[in-house]
């Protein structure tokens, strides 16, 4: 006759009430902290729907909204936006294809001073977004770049490089030596293992650093003020700019051409969240 032994079931202990108050005080303490952040994002949506353009006499609640602010800004800002479009994804894959080799090399050769290039990568984002347009403007001048779409690109992969650089860098350090010298010694040359070892390894830091490169030329308005001096070539943050008069703004439009531009972000940053954070932990612990 078998005996079976019954093991005991642990009991969570339960809760005092000091800490049940301690844990919704600190829920509510997010919930309010989360609301304060997010109420401009909402104050902007409830704008672009008051009527007639007022934003004086906004509501707390759009009752009675009006969708002739998106009817206009779409019918403004439609080609504005097709080009930030392109300049944005321009400018993201330009960076990434200047800084993943760049990356890789300051990674795995024993570069000799890596550590003063990845100081003055660095320094390079600390330079005023001022000083670099204005020696970009006189060089575009002398080269024909002014008003193109080409210009805007290159201008805005200035800043997505080095941020590129530092994130993939970071993530391919840490990659292991050892299977880039199996894989050598199995006849591949260095291009072949960067691209059908290295690269497929490392695709969370590289949408990591494509999407903040596509973000920071998507919201750049610096370059594309000083760059563009024409009505031909203009991004939504430009026209953005265009609806705010002197005497007169119609802020309807303009809070709808701020959702509008949101929308792209958001939809990036929603789909690739995983990546994002796969991506900016990647190379933290080897």
């Amino acid at each position: 006759m078998t005996t079976v032994l019954e093991t005991p079931q642990r009991r969570r202990p339960a809760l005092s009430p000091n800490s049940s108050l301690r844990r919704g005080a600190r829920t509510a303490l997010g919930v309010l902290f989360v609301a304060i952040m997010l109420f401009p994002v909402y104050w902007m949506v409830n704008a672009s729907l008051a009527p007639g353009g007022n934003s004086l006499n906004t509501q707390i609640l759009p009752l009675d909204p009006d969708f002739g602010g998106y009817v206009r800004a779409i019918a403004d800002q439609g080609q504005n936006l097709i080009t930030s479009l392109i300049v944005a994804l321009g400018a993201a894959i330009l960076s990434l294809v200047v800084a993943t080799p760049c990356a890789y090399a300051l990674a795995q050769f024993p570069v000799r001073g890596s550590g003063v290039l990845l100081f003055v990568v660095l320094i390079s984002q600390m330079i005023p977004g001022i000083v670099i347009a204005n020696a970009l403007y006189t060089a575009y001048n002398q080269l024909g770049l002014l008003n193109t779409i080409p210009g805007l690109v290159l201008a805005d992969a200035t800043m997505g490089v080095p941020f590129s650089i530092l994130i993939i860098r970071a993530f391919m350090e840490a990659f292991p030596k050892e299977i880039v010298e199996a894989a050598q010694i199995d006849g591949c040359g260095h291009v072949r293992a960067f691209w059908s070892i290295v690269l497929p390894v490392s695709v969370n830091s590289l949408i990591t650093a494509g999407i903040f490169s596509f973000l920071f030329a998507w919201s750049d308005f610096l370059m594309a003020l000083t760059l563009t001096t024409g009505q031909t070539i203009r991004p939504v943050t430009l026209g953005l700019y265009n609806y705010i008069g002197t005497n007169d703004t119609d802020w309807s439009s303009v809070m709808a051409t701020a959702v509008i531009a949101s929308v792209p972000a958001v939809i990036l940053i929603i789909a690739a969240q995983k990546y994002i954070a796969a991506g900016a932990t990647g190379g933290a612990v080897k």
